[in-house]
Formats: C-alpha cells, structure tokens, sequence
C-alpha cells in the first residue's frame, strides 16, 4: 500500500525519461512510481490535484540562511534614499539598544545616496554605540569611530567605509551570534524558502569567511535538526579560511582540513558538508569584484581576497584533501585565477568528478566559456541580480562587457552545467521569478541585459533542479521526480512552460512537499 497517491495532476518530472505524468505514488517519503505503476495501488491517501502542476522542489545552490534571518530582524535602510533618512533609521536602532553596545543596520547601498556615509556622520547618530551598517553586498560596512578607534591602525578604511578583509577584521571584534540566534535566523529563512517552493538549500559558508557568523556555526543547525525544526534540506559549505594546517600522514595526501578530517559529503539526507567556499574577490555593488579593466568611467579594476598564490594555494589544498570546492569569482580577473587553479589541482591530482563550481561568475568573457567546459567546472549564477541591479551593472562594464553578465546561453552552448541560485538575501530569493529572467534577460526597468543569454523555460526549470541537485551531489536523489528518488515537490498554480514568460514570476506556489509531507499548504505557512 502506497502512502500517498497525487493523481489528476500535471507533473513536469524533469525526468527525460518519462518527461510528462499524472499519478505520482510515495511511499516512506520517497517516490515508488508514476502513472500506471502506481494508479491501480491502494493507498492510505489519495490527493486530486485539479489539473496542478507539480514540479520538483526547487534546490537554491547558493543562500545566506542566516544574513537572511539576521536582516529580517534588524534594522533596514533599504527603503532609504536619502542620507538623513537613512541616519534617522540608524540613530532609531542605536538609541533601542543599552549605551556601548552593537548595533546592526542592514540593507545599506551607497548607490541611492550618490556617495558613501562617513563615519562622522554614524558618530554625531550613534551615541557612542559600535554601529555596523552592513553593505547589501555583504562585501562592505560602514562604522563610525567607536569601531574604528578598536581596529588596529593598519587596517584599512575610506572613511570609515570598509571593504573585504577590513570588514571582516570589524566583525571579528565582537563576540559571534549566539546559536540560540543562528537557529531561529535559519529557520526563518527556511520558511520563507518553503513557501517560494524551495526544498533543499545549499549555505554559501559558515565558519569563517566575510559571512561567518560564528566559529561554531554548524552547532546551529544540529540544534535545529535536533529539536525537529529543520523544515528543509540544508547543504553547509565550510569556508576556506576554517581549513587548518595539520601534520597528517605524507600518503594521506592532505595539507589542509578541518578537525577530523571532515570534508564535503559528510552527512546525510537532511544536513550535510558541502563545498569548501573560498573567496577570491569582492562584489560589482562595492565595485570590488576583481576585472581585467576598468570599472566604466573609473580607473578602478576591484581587488583580490588575498595574494594570488595565496588564494591558489588554499584551491589547490582544498582539491588535494578531497573537497568539492565553490570558489566566490564574480569579475573575469578573479574567474581567471579561479580557473588556473582549478587546473593546476587538476593536474596534480586528477578528479574527474569533482564537481567544482564558481559562485556568481558575475562576469565571464567569451575566451573563458571554454576553459569552464575543459575543466568540468560549474557556474552557479544568481539571475535576478541582473534584474535587480542590472542597469547599474551594465552602466559600470560598458557595452562590450554588459551581454556577458551572469550568462545563460553561454554557458550551456559550451557544455558548461549552469546552476540557478539567489544569493539571498541580496536580492529576491524567489525562484520563479529567476526563472522568468532567465528567459527575459530584462532589468525591472523594462532593458535587455545581454538577451543573446536568454534560455529556455525548460532550461532555466533544469538549472534550478537537476543541475542544483548535480551541484550539490544530490543527483541520486534529488532535482528529478524519478522512482527511488525523494518526494520533495512544489505544486504551482500554473505550469512555466504554458504561460506567457512574463507571468512566470507571478505564479502561485500552492503547496511545498518534503519527504511527501506538506511543508506549506495554500501558500503560507
């Protein structure tokens, strides 16, 4: 007897296989079969669909759970486009919180305002409070004296604006987030996640990094899981500066690792290692992703993390202990280092299934599609940044540069596995509405970005499924609807491929399933 049945139903499985079904059976949360294997079985449940349209449970490659649970219970400047407004909102935040202590401001982008805040203006606002106004990048703060006076004096700042490393060296001044918050932040987030039909994440770094909330981050999420509020499938990529030296065994082979020897795959279905996150530059919002020319207008080229041979360094050691590795390369400059190490890695020891992948890819120039291909390396891209942030991008790379923004078309004409993910929170998570660009290739105001990148509905439904499942080494079991795999699967209230593309990003989630329970019903939670 079968658990569940869906039946009248419209289910895309993304299984070339068997494309097109409509009976669906599940048993022990996962998938026994489809349509005549399963229409004639007993079951303890049978669920009419009306004609829905199911689809598999959309996989994000690429989320901040906890910046994004964090920012939704912080102080937000994002609305703001003027400089008194947003100090209005920061002198509200700071005068709610006692005399000397943190005080986190999100959602700043010095882009509305014309110019950077300083860090005289945070003073004359914060009443001594340690103000850390959080760049939406997440690549940038701004603070006043009262955090800087604590820096040491080499650390660098533009008045009081950091970048990077910098800003890292800030947050690295005040005790971490409890787990207690890590753990309600997450959850949150994964809530919000459910409901936009997302079933299996990927967390782009804990641990460490520009992002790391805390040195015990991890605790977080076993807290979660323990207590049973884990509504989600949680994939943790560990970031690259969390990988200590070690004196192992020669043959082992190992130069680096965490403590036990821990490494992508450790875990099970519901929370698991993933990637090794290393950064090897900025974003194009703080203008600090790394190209090979100028920032249009500017004589400014972004910047690296780190030395170049220290940031190949940490790739190669990283594919030498066993590692997936997912390496942050938003400009081409940062992408080129990224890829000569990759192939160095390669060479000295061959994986041919690795699996690596670049995060954002942000810019990629036709000569490197190839080098991709050759490598067997992923792009994870996050399209509705071009959506969001689209004109600005493109005023900023030019007219040459602009149509290779963040591509689609690219990158599977070359054969190179193209994954969907957000970046939440720095722009909509929503992946329908990902999708609805990737199609478009047009920026909220209504201009082409690079339409020679657009994809197909079909594709852009593939890189946020099989390819996030292939990225994330959950291909045996997830990003298709095919017997054996899980029964985790949105029910829309509309099929993408029937519509018109603009109205992709408006279709109704209905229901989010996990393990062939409902997680959302009816679009809330």
């Amino acid at each position: 007897m079968l658990c569940t049945r869906l039946t009248n139903a419209r289910i895309l499985t993304m299984d070339p296989d068997h494309p097109v079904a409509r009976d669906l059976g599940i048993w022990r949360g996962r998938i026994v079969g489809l349509d005549e294997a399963v229409t004639a079985l007993p079951a303890r449940e049978v669920i009419d669909l009306q004609g829905a349209t199911v689809l598999p449970g959309f996989i994000d490659s690429h989320v901040h759970l906890t910046w994004t649970g964090l920012k939704a219970a912080s102080a937000d400047v994002a609305p703001c486009l003027r400089a008194a407004e947003v100090l209005a909102v920061v002198e509200a935040a700071a005068l709610a919180r006692p005399a000397g202590s943190w005080v986190d401001v999100m959602g700043y982008d010095q882009r509305a305002l014309g110019r950077h805040l300083t860090a005289a203006e945070l003073d004359r606002v914060s009443h001594g409070r340690k103000v850390f106004l959080m760049h939406d990048s997440g690549h940038g703060a701004v603070v006043g004296s009262a955090v800087l006076d604590l820096l040491p004096a080499e650390v660098p700042h533009e008045d009081g604006f950091l970048v990077e490393g910098a800003m890292a060296a800030a947050r690295r001044l005040r005790l971490p987030y409890s787990q207690a918050e890590i753990a309600d932040a997450v959850e949150h987030t994964a809530r919000v996640c459910l409901s936009e039909g997302v079933t299996a994440v990927a967390e782009a770094g804990i641990g460490g990094g520009l992002l790391g909330n805390s040195p015990v981050e991890l605790g977080a999420y076993q807290l979660l899981r323990d207590q049973g509020r884990l509504p989600l499938r949680v994939q943790l990529m560990a970031a690259g500066d969390t990988l200590r030296p070690l004196a192992g065994h020669a043959d082992d082979g190992i130069p680096r690792a965490l403590d036990l020897g821990l490494r992508t795959g450790f875990g099970d279905d519901w929370l698991s290692l993933g990637a090794l996150k290393i950064y090897t530059d900025g974003g194009m919002m703080a203008r600090t992703a790394a190209l090979t020319e100028p920032y249009a207008g500017t004589d400014g080229t972004g910047r690296l993390q780190d030395d170049p041979e220290q940031l190949a360094a940490l790739i190669v050691d990283g594919h030498l202990a066993g590692w997936q590795l997912a390496v942050h390369a938003i400009g081409d400059r940062a992408a080129d280092l990224a890829l000569d190490a990759l192939e160095r890695a390669q060479a000295l020891r061959p994986r041919p299934d690795a699996r690596h992948r670049i995060e954002h890819a942000g810019l990629i120039r036709p000569d490197q599609l190839p080098r991709f291909a050759r490598l067997g390396v992923g792009a994870v891209v996050q399209p509705t940044f071009l959506y969001s942030f689209g004109d600005d991008y493109a005023r900023v790379m030019g007219p040459e540069r602009a149509p290779w923004m963040y591509r689609g078309r690219g990158f599977l004409d070359h054969g190179v596995t193209l994954v969907g993910s957000s970046d939440r929170p720095v722009t909509d998570g929503a992946p329908l509405r990902a999708v609805q660009f990737m199609v478009e290739r047009a920026s909220s105001s209504g201009t082409p970005i690079g339409p020679d990148e657009a994809v197909t509905v079909k594709e852009a439904l593939h890189a946020y499924t099989v390819a996030g499942a292939y990225a994330c080494r959950w291909d045996d079991s997830a990003g298709s609807l095919t017997p054996g795999k899980r029964a985790d699967f949105v029910v829309l209230g509309d099929d993408p491929c029937g519509v018109d593309p603009s109205r992709i990003g408006g279709i109704e989630v209905v229901a989010t399933y996990v393990d062939g329970r409902p997680a959302t019903e009816g679009g809330t939670l």
